[in-house]
């Protein structure tokens, strides 16, 4: 199995080199509006923001850097294909204009922008983001009613296009089948709260690239592909920055394709190759590892689990479970100037064929999987 990569350096988002309904998955995270580090950003974009800044209009500021993202999810959806997915990373700002200090909601924009424009909204997800802060509030301190709570989380945005994606093809089928997850991992992913990820310190050498860098953490990345996409889809990044998604959609067998407008992090998108090899097979070894000792805290609490896992021999809890296979990365290569292509092994580095008859009964009772709903 192989797939491909694609990077493109261009002055906007606008993606007309990506077919209509032809992408399976969106994952990405815009510059966000009113945050400082991006404003001049926004300001290239268009000169009435920098007035705006200028003259302290902080709602029309944020009206302004939104109407610069609104294209972007008019073309996500016209390059979704009928039940394709969009995943938005974004985090709410807070700001002193003239005096006035304030929220700007940059997810209820965004969300009421993907609706106008066609799509249908899913549950979200927050995840909080760890803080070492000592001090954690804002505003009076311990006088009220002048203190502001902090912002520790960030929003993930998902919206689908059209109705549930449907699978009719052998191929798609049995691609969905092995890109399977865990049935503990189905639990912890698919709650509305994430507590467990941690931000991505930025190790640039261009300090200036790295302050108009916003990398999300590789799993947050890595836990959505595998949510709600198959081997083989593509994955695509409007705003790619240092090539997060991209990484996490090499790791997980999809193909993808990243825009970015800031040439300066190419070097450190195409360093992906020197790392992702190990980066995605460790990732898979500890998937298996935590599956494991699941395994053996399951059985010791509630006895015998009915399944066991065709590629790997070890106990599993659904007969959703039982195709589950992880490609193994084996090559990565540079084709041309802004392409990658990975190349995946179709057999398990080992598999864990063992001593497992105390934790599955002697003959598996065949019965109907219970059924798992899946977007």
């Amino acid at each position: 199995m192989k797939t491909t990569h694609r990077i493109h350096f261009i002055n906007s988002q606008k993606m007309d080199t990506i077919p209509s309904s032809s992408v399976h998955l969106v994952v990405t995270s815009p510059p966000y509006p009113m945050i400082e580090m991006w404003d001049d950003m926004f300001k290239r974009q268009n000169s009435s923001i920098a007035k705006a800044l200028k003259h302290e209009k902080g709602l029309q500021a944020f009206e302004l850097m939104h109407r610069e993202l609104d294209p972007v999810w008019q073309e996500i959806h016209r390059i979704l294909i009928d039940g394709g997915i969009a995943c938005i990373n974004i985090g709410d700002a807070v700001r002193t204009i003239d005096e006035d200090f304030g929220l700007y909601p940059s997810h209820s924009r965004i969300l009421a922008a993907m609706l106008k424009t066609g799509f249908s909204a899913l549950p979200l997800i927050l995840w909080r983001k760890p803080t070492n802060a000592p001090n954690k509030f804002m505003g009076s301190g311990m006088l009220p009613a002048g203190a502001y709570v902090t912002l520790e989380h960030e929003y993930i945005l998902i919206l689908r296009k059209s109705s549930k994606r449907e699978f009719s093809t052998p191929r798609k089928k049995q691609d969905r089948r092995e890109g399977a997850f865990f049935w503990e991992e189905r639990n912890r992913w698919f709650s509305d709260v994430w507590f467990d990820l941690i931000g991505t310190t930025q190790k640039m050498k261009n300090n200036a690239i790295r302050l108009r860098s916003a990398a999300f953490p590789f799993e947050l990345s890595y836990r959505l592909i595998n949510m709600y996409s198959t081997k083989g889809d593509t994955v695509v990044d409007p705003f790619l920055g240092t090539g997060t998604t991209m990484s996490a959609a090499m790791s997980t067998g999809r193909n993808s394709i990243g825009f970015e407008i800031e040439s300066g992090f190419r070097d450190e998108i195409f360093s992906i190759k020197d790392t992702v090899i190990d980066t995605s097979n460790d990732r898979i070894r500890h998937r298996i590892q935590n599956h494991l000792e699941f395994v053996q805290k399951r059985f010791e609490e509630k006895g015998n689990l009915k399944y066991i896992n065709k590629h790997y021999k070890f106990p599993v809890v659904t007969r959703q479970e039982m195709e589950l296979f992880f490609n193994p990365l084996a090559s990565i290569e540079q084709i041309d100037g802004n392409t990658m292509e990975v190349m995946y092994s179709d057999v398990p580095e080992e598999n864990f064929e063992g001593d497992w008859e105390e934790l599955t009964p002697t003959r598996v009772k065949k019965r109907k999987a219970d059924q798992l709903q899946l977007f």
